[in-house]
């Protein structure tokens, strides 16, 4: 439970954002009891915040006017899971708006108390932090997150290999997994929802295309919900052990699903033709918690795989 001080400093901040409030409403975001959100109102008084009563049906009540707020202040159970957060950017070489880990660290540091310092160094030798580096740079994040959230449309320049093309793109957000930087976006070329991989993109300018009215951030809840499979894609069905479905939590993707079904778990979902080669390595990560039933060229295709493994160790 909060301390009086802090719930205090917490509830200015909160009656800064309604400017009308209830005691309902201090009693529900600060689970206290009527006579304690009472007090709490009395005590705001007497530090100088402007608050006078509402009476009526609709009563409550209403700042006259903003309250300067104090510094935000942190405390011991705050600062160290600061410093837990702070420590998953040393894996980054590149961070959006070009932030670093170094630089940040030496702020945080620089204004936590004494006390809180030999804590943290303690806490350094007790903990250990396995950070998955990332692999490559990626020079566009900042433009590509901005993108995202002003919801414009980029033109960029991606290479794959050999391969360079321009392409016309709405980024969605952007993700870091097992070491690469990937940008969800709508391929305005091509119309379809794709995944790039930040370190590929070479160059990356704003254009004055309008963004498509397919991406409406009031429907979309979880842009894995925008890939669909195209009129080509194959359909598979896998039996998964209880190991197998771990694998399949630690590394997703949007098309494929878990499912229970009669006491056994399914992996269902579809992949494009010419993906047909990552699936299949995707699958034979999983040994033998992972069974294929469907379709048969998959099946075929992972014997091939497992095969062509043997022939190289022997």
């Amino acid at each position: 439970m909060l301390k009086k001080s802090e719930r205090l400093h917490q509830m200015l901040r909160f009656i800064n954002q309604k400017q009308h409030f209830t005691l309902k409403d201090l009693m529900q975001e600060f689970q206290i009891s009527k006579r304690t959100a009472l007090r709490d109102v009395e005590s705001l008084e007497e530090m100088g915040a402007p608050i006078y009563v509402e009476y009526g049906r609709y009563g409550g009540y209403r700042l006259l006017n903003e309250v300067q707020l104090p510094p935000i202040s942190f405390n011991s159970q705050e600062v160290y899971a600061l410093y837990f957060a702070i420590q998953a950017l040393r894996s980054f070489s590149n961070l959006p708006f070009q932030a670093s880990f170094q630089s940040i660290h030496e702020k945080f540091m620089d204004k936590v108390s004494d006390r809180q310092k030999e804590d943290i160094e303690k806490m350094q030798n007790k903990v250990s932090f396995q950070h998955t580096v990332q692999i490559r740079d990626s020079r566009y994040l900042d433009v590509l997150l901005l993108a995202s959230i002003e919801n414009q449309v980029l033109r960029i320049t991606y290479q794959r290999g050999k391969q360079v093309s321009k392409r016309d793109i709405q980024p969605i957000r952007i993700r870091f997994k097992k070491g690469f930087w990937y940008c969800q976006a709508y391929d305005m070329t091509k119309e379809a929802y794709r995944v790039f991989r930040c370190d590929r993109i070479q160059t990356a300018e704003s254009t004055n295309l309008k963004p498509t009215k397919l991406l409406n951030e009031d429907t979309i809840h979880d842009p894995q919900e925008l890939w669909t499979p195209s009129q080509k894609a194959v359909s598979f069905k896998c039996l998964i052990t209880d190991h197998g479905i771990e694998r399949a939590q630690l590394e997703s993707f949007p098309s494929i699903k878990i499912k229970h079904e009669l006491g056994k778990t399914y992996l269902l979902g579809w992949y494009e033709p010419h993906e047909l080669d990552f699936i299949v390595s995707y699958f034979a990560s999983f040994g033998k918690s992972l069974q294929v039933i469907e379709p048969i060229q998959l099946k075929e295709k992972l014997k091939k795989y497992y095969q062509a493994l043997i022939d190289h160790i022997e």
